[in-house]
C-alpha cells in the first residue's frame, strides 16, 4: 500500500478520518472486492469516469497556470500529457471490454455526482492556489491507490470480474503516481504555508473526500 510518508497529507487524512473511511470502505468498493457489484453499476461508473477524466485533465491544465515554479509547471504538464495521451486511451480500451465505446461515453450526460466533484476541484484551484488544487485532487489519486492495494490484499481475486480494475490501481505504476501526489502535497505545503492554512485545507480535503464517496454511490444507485 502507498505509504503516507509526509506529515501534511497524514494530518489531512486523519482530520477527515470518518469521511475517508466512508469513501475507501464504501459499499461499492466492498462489492468490487468480493465481485458482487452488479455489472450495470460498474458500467455506469465507467462511463462517468470517462467524463471525469476529461475534467481531471482540465485540472492539471489549471495546475500549469497556477504554478509559479518551473518544476511545478513541468510536473503538471507531464500529468496532463499522461492523462490525455496515455490514461484516456487505456481507459477506453478497458471500457471496450465492458461493451462501452468511446463515442457512446463521450455522448453521455454528466451525472450530478460527476459534475459536483469535478467542478469542486476546479473551483478549489481557481479560487485558491496550487496547494488548494492538489488538496482537492489528492483524495481521488491517493484514495484509489489505497483502495486498490487493500482489495488486492484482502479481496476475492480469483473469478472476480473486477480483478483487472483492482490490479490496475494496486499495481506499482499507479502506486508510484499516488506516492508522487503525496510528495507534491508535502512540497507545496512547506512552500506555501500549509501548517498555517491547515483548517481550510482540511475542509477542502474533507469535501473532496465526501464527493468521492458520492461518486461511488452514484454507481451503486445505477445498478
Amino acid at each position: 500500500m502507498t505509504k503516507h510518508s509526509g506529515n501534511l497529507f497524514t494530518r489531512l487524512r486523519a482530520a477527515c478520518a470518518a469521511d475517508w473511511q466512508a469513501y475507501t470502505g464504501h459499499e461499492f468498493v466492498r462489492a468490487l472486492g468480493d465481485g458482487s457489484l452488479p455489472e450495470p453499476a460498474f458500467r455506469y461508473y465507467l462511463g462517468q469516469d470517462y467524463l471525469f477524466l476529461i475534467h481531471f485533465a482540465r485540472a492539471y491544465g489549471l495546475a500549469v497556470y497556477k504554478a509559479d515554479a518551473l518544476d511545478d509547471m513541468r510536473a503538471a504538464a507531464a500529468s496532463l500529457s499522461a492523462i490525455l495521451d496515455v490514461e484516456m486511451d487505456l481507459h477506453v480500451k478497458f471500457c471496450a471490454g465492458w461493451g462501452l465505446d468511446e463515442s457512446t461515453m463521450a455522448a453521455l450526460p454528466e451525472d450530478a455526482a460527476t459534475t459536483a466533484y469535478t467542478r469542486y476541484v476546479l473551483e478549489a484551484g481557481q479560487a485558491g492556489d496550487l496547494l488548494d488544487l492538489h488538496t482537492a485532487l489528492a483524495p481521488c489519486i491517493v484514495g484509489y491507490a489505497e483502495i486498490g492495494a487493500t482489495l488486492a490484499a484482502s479481496g476475492r481475486l480469483t473469478g472476480n470480474p473486477y480483478r483487472e480494475w483492482i490490479e490496475m490501481y494496486a499495481g506499482a505504476d499507479y502506486q508510484h503516481v499516488a506516492q508522487e501526489e503525496i510528495e507534491t502535497i508535502e512540497r507545496l505545503g512547506a512552500r506555501r504555508g500549509g501548517d498555517a492554512r491547515f483548517d481550510n485545507l482540511a475542509r477542502t480535503f474533507g469535501m473532496a473526500t465526501r464527493l468521492e464517496a458520492d461518486f461511488w454511490q452514484m454507481g451503486l444507485d445505477a445498478g
